[in-house]
């Protein structure tokens, strides 16, 4: 009785959060953002470590393993795409089976298996091929099958770490905030710009500090210190524990959307009843037991419906319920969105391939100190954690005061504004690459493929640019999967996010990989060369603001046709009344 009391005071969570033995959480005891800090120190080691390999690894490919320009470009790109799609299946772990934490836990463990090896991996000698000098690297002695193999083995196994960690430490840290308490829903529409501040604070220490002892120390503590700095992020996640609230998983999410489909094919000349009542759904108990939510039938994606059409049948892939139908609904109704995420994400891929190469041909020094060409990645950094800062603090505020909304503008209005800064991004890099070029030329620098007598500051607009772009579209990327996936497929929807940097990537190489090849037809030389003075990479990037272009049309139609899904709880009518009630008042006090 005493626990029933205290629930309906509200002492405990309302959003089906607990312990991990399985107990109801008390919401002054656990969560928020005492909780979230552990969450958020974690995640920046675990970028510095992920950014220290990440940054530079261009630099060791065609340093070290003796990589030519297309092929070491396409390596990282090939990696970071497999690192940002397995993030569905440690979502599918988490979400049908495992949980979160448990999920997050077992691939920190191999996460930390690949770091290891891949320390050992550029500190032997054995498993690296000699040194060499030439200018041209296709005259080097190229990297043995088992040299290789130690290699990729190591990125590809710290990969598969990264895909149980990645979909499921955001979605711990967010869960940390009821929905259902309109103080925590206020904290929780700020926690991914913080997130992400967290994450690009990391980023910053890796492309500056680690980035200069990899190029001027050596790449054994290069990657020591990353893997150290992992290490201590899992120790970091593992204090704070006792403060976590969890959520339970739910049986698989991909069984779950396939019965819906599967029925509503099974019964596709059924008709529909006007009234949803008359559809099959659990009673609201059933849900209130399990910690779940029932969600209304809603007009949209109605075929689908058709599974909720009682006909006798009790089969699940037969008969599906309401809530059911429309969680798979809103998965759906997501990946247009997520469709026209891929080629913006192919755009963040140049900034660790393309943009490094050029900055490794212009003039790097300042007085006898010479900068790291990857260290320009710290620029990107710092101009994000510069707009994120003057988003969440100025700009939201501002803008709340207009459209009365409590995140200031919708999510898919901050994920179109970064779209239209990345189209800025890639037609300013056109524009300095041309004049790199022309100068190279002016040099005669152009066969021997020398440096260039130009500072490599010229290349900080578009580095610049880059990170105001990510304040705007990877937050609101990020935000906008976990706000719209339904409760108990948050993990899967946080990992459509990751997805679209997988793809972008893999866009990337093969976008990259066709443009070398087909302009190298009927004798040309091609638009991407080993020898960048040489190549016309301001094609190239001109080439993707045509893309951007037609994408940025793409997503104005779909998000045309995009309904937002339903809230769960008052929580942001609640915020959003709290709004226009002070400008009434500022309105009376005038």
């Amino acid at each position: 009785m005493a626990e029933e009391a205290a629930q309906l005071d509200g002492e405990y969570t309302q959003d089906g959060t607990v312990d991990l033995k399985g107990n109801l959480v008390l919401r002054s005891k656990r969560g928020g953002w005492t909780a979230c800090w552990f969450v958020v120190v974690y995640e920046v080691f675990e970028r510095m470590a992920y950014y220290g390999i990440s940054s530079n690894l261009i630099v060791y490919l065609t340093k070290k393993l003796h990589q030519g320009t297309v092929t070491s470009a396409n390596n990282v790109t090939n990696w970071v795409g497999t690192i940002w799609m397995t993030p569905i299946l440690g979502a599918y772990v988490a979400d049908a089976h495992l949980g979160r934490y448990w999920t997050f836990l077992i691939a920190s463990i191999i996460y930390m298996s690949g770091m290891s090896l891949l320390t050992l991996a550029v500190s032997l000698h054995g498993l690296r091929p000699p040194p060499c000098l030439e200018t041209n690297v296709e005259n080097c002695k190229k990297a043995s099958t088992l040299q290789l193999a130690v290699f990729y083995g190591a990125l590809y196994t710290l990969a598969l770490g990264t895909g149980g960690t990645k979909p499921n430490i955001s979605t711990i840290g967010a869960d940390q905030f009821d929905d259902f308490d309109p103080k925590e829903k206020a904290f929780k529409l700020s926690f991914f710009n913080w997130w992400m501040f967290s994450i690009f604070f990391g980023t910053l220490f890796a492309n500056t500090v680690l980035v200069y002892v990899q190029d001027n120390v050596g790449w054994t503590l290069g990657y020591a210190l990353p893997t150290l700095g992992l290490a201590v992020s899992i120790i970091i996640f593992l204090a704070g524990t006792p403060l976590y609230r969890h959520k339970v998983p739910s049986g698989s999410p991909f069984t779950r959307m396939a019965r819906v489909i599967v029925a509503a094919i099974r019964k596709w000349r059924v008709h529909i009843p006007n009234d949803p009542k008359e559809l099959y759904e659990l009673d609201l108990e059933e849900y209130a037991k399990k910690g779940k939510f029932r969600i209304d039938s809603t007009p949209t994606l109605r075929f689908l419906s058709k599974a909720s059409i009682k006909t006798g049948s009790t089969n699940p892939w037969m008969l599906c319920s309401v809530t059911q139908v429309e969680e798979t609904k809103q998965m759906l109704r997501m990946i247009p969105i997520l469709v026209a995420m891929f080629v913006p994400s192919a755009m963040i891929a140049q900034v660790n391939t393309l943009f490094i190469k050029q900055g490794s041909t212009l003039d790097r020094s300042i007085g006898s100190f010479k900068i790291p060409p990857a260290s320009l990645a710290a620029f990107v950094t710092i101009s994000m954690l510069v707009s994120v800062v003057l988003y969440d603090r100025f700009f939201v505020k501002i803008m709340q005061r207009w459209t009365k909304n409590p995140r200031g503008i919708t999510l898919l209005q901050r994920i179109g504004i970064g779209l239209v800064f990345y189209t800025m991004t890639m037609a300013i890099a056109s524009l300095t690459e041309r004049y790199r070029l022309t100068v190279a030329k002016d040099h005669r620098l152009v066969e021997n493929g020398g440096q260039v007598p130009l500072t490599i500051f010229i290349l900080l607009p578009q580095f610049v640019l880059m990170g105001m772009a990510d304040a705007f579209f990877d937050v609101g990327k990020i935000e906008f999967f976990y706000d719209q996936a339904p409760e108990s497929m948050k993990s899967l929807g946080t990992s459509y996010s990751m997805t679209t940097l997988g793809v972008g990537n893999f866009l990337s190489s093969f976008l990259l990989s066709t443009v070398s090849h087909l302009t190298k037809k009927h004798g040309h030389k091609g638009w991407i060369l080993n020898n960048l003075n040489a190549s016309h990479i301001d094609y190239y990037y001109a080439f993707f603001v045509i893309l951007n272009i037609l994408n940025f049309i793409f997503f104005l139609i779909v998000v045309k046709f995009y309904v937002y899904k339903a809230e769960i709880s008052d929580s942001i009518k609640v915020l959003t009344e709290e709004l226009k009630g002070m400008t009434v008042m500022r309105v009376s006090i005038n």
